[in-house]
């Protein structure tokens, strides 16, 4: 996410790169607040869209807004291979309730066709004729921020860190447009016949040696660990939490070729007489995967009806989960039906946390180790770079007969070349209760409790670990 903070003590002005393992945050400071409030104008149209804007919406003009308003989207242009030639800084009221939905809706009106960053949906480029904008918008809890930045057209907008999505907002009849781009609207083809990336089908019972491969939740949803997923079940709908999978979870700058590469890799290998195949994916900030099909199930013989679906989150988080019911109709009474909108989707989305089983004490025999590293660079405003800092952890958790364990958390953190370390070591006794786990002789001597679980993945679990302050463990065993 990108942001704008204030600091009236730091100079000269910096552009902030800060890298926290894969993700990529870039925040801009600025170091002055006092400038003519004669330069923040109203305005009721963009200069560079010519889009309308709704009332109360304000025109920024001063230069410090302008210098950062542009080196915010410069950034994003480098990844486009492209340059940044002019801005446009516009505050909108929050009271007008526009929303990226609106700004999508307001652009193709006026001729611009969209085409969304698929690595930040807060940026989209816009194409009109023989101009090309990159546009910005961020709803924040005081005002929504709307930027506009001329781009050179004569340079390509792709091939770079980031691309951004093909499915311009102008086409056909058949697509619709969503809060921030355009959607495949009940596309309905003949079931893709590519070639599957990983096609086992095994749904035998996991044998990894835990103790706890089932869980039963409240609400009448039972859990259990497979090879390949975790499978879910209540009455006769199941739901398969596919396991990460490094082919099928890759980037891919078209959302549609990803599904497909899903569909074929996860869901197609299953099945006989799959037809009535719809894709029904809404790309949006973060994006919903939705394919549907009625097919015969290999291992049972049965008609059922499956739903491939997945949220992707922000975080990268995401997983594929297959609704798999005996029709439609028992789909739609469970989870609702399909509806065009990038909202509404929770109780398909927390579906996937139900991947969640109990530790024991001989579980937990063993290492279980977490490391992180994040970077800040700074960079002067004309470019110079002006240091970096960074921190990194790493923490050890050791399981010993008779109860005993022992913690190792290093660190270093500070200016890089002058950074300072730190370690913690510590040992005692630990007892745990299916979700709860007790560390004693922890700071100053303190029994430290924990709410822990393991999540299976293909090959083994991994054990989370969170305190009572929140901080949270993801470990996995050496």
């Amino acid at each position: 996410m990108r942001t704008f903070s204030i600091d009236k003590k730091k100079q000269p002005l910096s552009i902030l790169k800060f890298r926290y393992g894969l993700s990529f945050i870039i925040t801009i400071l600025s170091v002055f607040t006092i400038q003519a409030q004669k330069k923040v104008t109203p305005v009721t149209q963009s200069t560079i869209t010519n889009i309308p804007l709704p009332a109360g919406s304000k025109l920024d003009k001063r230069t410090l807004s302008e210098v950062m308003g542009k080196a915010l989207l410069q950034e994003e242009a480098k990844n486009l291979n492209t340059t940044v030639t002019g801005v446009e800084i516009i505050y909108l009221s929050n009271q007008s309730r526009f929303t990226a939905d609106s700004l999508v809706k307001t652009l193709t009106a006026n001729g611009w066709s969209v085409s969304v960053v698929e690595n930040d949906h807060k940026y989209a480029v816009l194409k009109k004729n023989n101009q090309s904008v990159l546009a910005y918008f961020e709803i924040k809890s005081n005002e929504i921020s709307l930027y506009f930045g001329q781009i050179n057209s004569t340079q390509p907008e792709t091939g770079g860190n980031n691309t951004v999505t093909t499915n311009p907002v102008t086409a056909p009849v058949s697509t619709t447009t969503t809060a921030a781009g355009p959607v495949q609207k009940n596309e309905q083809t003949t079931a893709p016949k590519q070639e599957p990336v990983h096609t086992t089908t095994n749904q035998s019972p996991v044998k990894d040696g835990f103790q706890f491969n089932t869980t039963p939740f409240d609400d009448g949803w039972i859990s259990s660990a497979k090879e390949n997923w975790t499978e879910v079940t209540k009455g006769s709908t199941k739901v398969l939490l596919h396991y990460p999978n490094q082919q099928v979870d890759a980037y891919h700058s078209v959302l549609k070729e990803g599904d497909m590469i899903a569909w074929n890799s996860l869901v197609a290998p299953k099945y006989n007489s799959i037809q009535n195949f719809q894709w029904r994916t809404i790309q949006s900030y973060e994006s919903i995967t939705f394919i549907e099909a009625d097919a015969m199930e290999k291992s049972t013989g049965k008609n059922v009806h499956i739903i491939l679906f997945k949220k992707h989150y922000t975080k990268g988080n995401g997983r594929y989960l297959e609704f798999i019911t005996s029709n439609k109709a028992a789909f739609e009474q469970e989870f609702g039906p399909y509806h065009n909108d990038e909202f509404g989707w929770d109780k398909m989305a927390n579906m996937q946390f139900r991947n969640k089983y109990a530790v024991s004490t001989n579980d937990l025999t063993g290492t279980w180790s977490a490391n992180d590293y994040a970077s800040l660079t700074y960079y002067y405003v004309n470019g110079g770079y002006a240091g970096a800092t960074a921190t990194s952890t790493a923490d050890e958790f050791t399981f010993l007969a008779g109860n005993n364990y022992k913690s190792d958390h290093a660190g270093a953190s500070g200016t890089v070349g002058n950074q300072q370390f730190s370690r913690q070591v510590y040992q005692g006794k630990f007892s745990v209760n299916n979700w709860e786990m007790a560390l004693t002789n922890r700071f100053k001597g303190e029994t430290e409790k924990y709410s822990c679980y393991f999540e299976a993945v293909k090959g083994g679990r991994i054990l989370i670990m969170t305190d009572r302050l929140g901080t949270n463990y993801t470990l996995v065993k050496k």
